[in-house]
């Protein structure tokens, strides 16, 4: 399950889900289809005084409109900063002749969630040999300062 932390938004105004339009709340960084991908900041919901979306460059700028079904709007993905594997056991597929690794992708906003990392068998045996010259490596490296 995913982590949530107080620079993520706990609720959302609705999910996008295939099918269904993206619908941001206040505060939302949102892309605009209709304005070649342009990423704003959504300051006004459309409502009974306004019948659209209204957004703002996230370093300010000249504001612009959005359709209100939100058929325009998708959200914008957190970046990644980086995967570490679970304390999980790796399993093999032979059937699929893959492996998968649980892992947990980490985001810039603090944000997780767990993941699985598909391995080719070229794959495995290409980071075996890497991750035991690396222990290799650490091993040396003690018996140095020893």
């Amino acid at each position: 399950m995913a982590e949530q932390t107080l620079k993520q938004l706990p609720v959302r105004c609705a999910e996008s889900t295939a099918g269904i339009p993206f619908r941001p709340c206040l505060g939302d960084l949102a892309l605009d289809l209709a304005k070649e991908g342009k990423i704003g900041v959504v300051v006004a919901l459309p409502s009974d005084d306004s019948a659209s979306y209204q957004l703002r460059p996230p370093g300010g700028g000249a504001d612009w409109r959005a359709r209100s079904d939100g058929t325009t709007l998708r959200s914008v993905p957190v970046p990644a900063t980086h995967v570490t594997p679970m304390r999980r056991d790796a399993v093999y597929d032979h059937r699929a002749q893959q492996a998968a690794l649980a892992v947990t992708v980490h985001h810039e906003d603090g944000g997780s969630y767990e993941s699985v990392l598909i391995l080719t068998p070229a794959q495995v045996e290409l980071y075996h040999a890497q991750l035991e010259r690396v222990l290799d490596a650490r091993q040396s490296a003690l018996e140095r300062v020893r």
